[in-house]
């Protein structure tokens, strides 16, 4: 039986796929997450096979959850949820550890064609994701300019993003399990290292970079 977490912020799709997912032989849902962190947390705690996890989440998004757990747990199998068939985002997918790529507009086939696929070591893009595109675009010469989100640590990724969100320091220390003063110094540095000054302008990287869209 393959055991599976779905992290999606929408309650509508959380409840479908679910569905669609125990009507299948051999798979199980053992946990649901309406966002980053909490989808964090549930597959610390239950330890799934497969994450299928929303590419924009609150909270923290699914590239930085993928890449967080990937990191801790590398037999752990995540497939990217998304509205976007931008390549930019299905490499960064890949890069951050990603096996399978679903964009939620495929036919309802295509989530467990990617489990299984993934499952049996393989990688799976939707349609018109192709994988010979992909390999293309993994073999460009990469940028020499260092991004300076990857400067980021962790806990720092994590604050930036409930910060971006609108989330007071006092919201952001509660939904860390940190100290408000932990929080500010999170802040300061996390400005620091983006080179931006102000609230609005921390929200506007988060947007170029696409943490937030």
């Amino acid at each position: 039986m393959i055991r599976i977490v779905l992290a999606d912020d929408h309650e509508m799709v959380r409840q479908g796929l679910a569905r669609l997912l125990q009507d299948e032989p051999n798979l199980t849902v053992v946990g649901t997450a309406k966002d980053g962190l909490e989808a964090v947390r549930l597959v610390e705690e239950v330890q799934p096979d497969v994450l299928i996890v929303d590419l924009m989440m609150p909270g923290l998004n699914g590239l930085e959850v993928t890449r967080q757990l990937t990191q801790k747990y590398p037999n752990l199998l995540v497939v990217m949820l998304s509205m976007h068939a931008d390549e930019a985002y299905v490499l960064e997918a890949l890069r951050n550890g990603a096996r399978g790529y679903v964009l939620k507009e495929a036919g309802r086939t295509d989530l467990v064609q990617a489990i299984h696929q993934v499952m049996a070591g393989q990688r799976y893009m939707s349609a018109p994701l192709t994988e010979r595109a992909i390999e293309l675009y993994l073999n460009q010469p990469q940028e020499s300019e260092i991004d300076p989100y990857e400067r980021l640590t962790t806990r720092e990724r994590e604050v930036f993003q409930l910060l971006a969100e609108g989330h007071a320091n006092k919201e952001v220390a509660e939904r860390l399990s940190i100290g408000v003063r932990t929080v500010e110094t999170h802040r300061a540095n996390i400005m620091d290292k983006l080179n931006v000054h102000t609230s609005a302008e921390m929200i506007h990287f988060a947007y170029q970079r696409g943490v937030l869209k």
